[in-house]
């Protein structure tokens, strides 16, 4: 089976731009904000949702609300709930899953003194870190408007207002987690506190999308929660995976290695100090020397070289497709191997999985060095 996700992607997007457009329509500033007096204008609006729209319009994967929508259908096959209904709701709830995306990104990029986001500078670059704080703060605000729009009951729009706010705590666990970590350059969690904390920070988005996506259909909590688990088993996956591309290709819109600049305690260091303890006081000292030289140090492709030389990027890219197979069987187990929709939730992670090679990682350093 190939499938074609163009449809759903193209629906997807209209969805979100209509829930942050360029021209504030009364009833778009009366669902975000009440009723407020003449003398606020647009012009004090505009503020909060410019660096959000810019960084949704530059682009992004779309997989998170992708998975909600796939959920919904495949837990609508798998419980006998009209399909209609669910794809109308999962389509209206996708801005909740993006929003909180963006909102994290905004924010990441100011607390990791990153220069730039999907090729372009960084919100608090272009518009000041005053005004990028505070817009990345509306957004997380703004993102569950689309469940007081909802056309369903009161009692359903509590229940994914609760997994919204529980999976937003967790995400701030998760970056409190890395931020700890990356802030002290000899700390040196062990790999299980280190999926720990991707599973919050990175997977709990994935989280969200799928407990959102099969509540809205009326399934079980207990069912919420196992496609739950399964979709944050995946992000940490990805997060591994960008991990991984961060210290071979480099990922699209960030430059190569910016991960070493920031001290960020990756799986593959993680690895490295749990392999080659003898190699981790060299590595330490390369990303003090990163740090303080910034991306164009000579320490950062001397610390990428020594983690490719010790096979621990290559350990890492393995482990992070075993999460994601591993948490696309768990799918097929909640809905049925012959629910369509769930094979296509297969098919999407299938499919995004890159081949990152270890000689492919060796030819980018050799072309750095030349």
């Amino acid at each position: 089976m190939n499938i074609d996700f163009t449809s759903y992607l193209e629906k997807i997007e209209q969805t979100i731009l209509t829930y942050i457009p360029a021209d504030f329509t009364e009833e778009w500033k009366l669902a975000s904000f009440g009723i407020q007096s003449a003398a606020v204008k647009d012009s004090h609006i505009e503020p909060l949702a410019a660096p959000a729209r810019e960084l949704v319009s530059l682009g992004g994967k779309r997989w998170r609300p992708l998975l909600m929508v796939l959920c919904a259908q495949a837990a609508a096959d798998a419980n006998g709930f009209d399909k209609e209904t669910a794809e109308k709701r999962a389509y209206s709830l996708t801005p909740l899953v993006e929003f909180v995306h963006t909102a994290s990104l905004i924010h990441d990029d100011i607390e990791d003194s990153s220069d730039t986001r999907r090729g372009k500078p960084a919100a608090y670059i272009t518009y000041g870190t005053d005004t990028a704080i505070n817009a990345g703060s509306w957004l997380y605000f703004e993102a569950p408007v689309c469940i007081d729009r909802l056309d369903c009951s009161a009692e359903l729009k509590n229940t994914l207002y609760s997994a919204y706010a529980m999976e937003l705590r967790r995400l701030h666990l998760g970056q409190a987690m890395d931020i700890a970590w990356h802030r002290d350059n000899t700390a040196e969690p062990s790999a299980q506190e280190y999926i720990a904390m991707v599973k919050n920070k990175t997977g709990t988005l994935a989280s969200l999308a799928a407990r959102t996506g099969t509540l809205c259909v009326g399934t079980r909590p207990q069912d919420a929660d196992k496609a739950s688990l399964a979709a944050a088993q995946i992000g940490a996956g990805f997060q591994i995976i960008d991990d991984v591309i961060n210290l071979t290709t480099g990922n699209p819109g960030k430059k190569r290695g910016d991960d070493i600049v920031e001290g960020k305690k990756s799986l593959p260091v993680l690895l490295l100090a749990e392999q080659c303890p003898q190699q981790m006081k060299k590595l330490h000292t390369l990303f003090k020397q990163a740090r303080s030289g910034g991306i164009e140090s000579p320490a950062v492709e001397e610390a990428i070289s020594v983690l490719t030389d010790s096979g621990t990027i290559l350990q890492a890219r393995d482990r992070g497709i075993k999460l994601i197979q591993d948490a696309c069987e768990k799918f097929d187990a909640l809905f049925g191997s012959n629910n369509e929709e769930s094979a296509k939730i297969r098919q999407l992670f299938m499919s995004m999985i890159p081949q990152i090679q270890l000689g492919e990682a060796k030819k980018c350093l050799k072309a750095a060095k030349n």
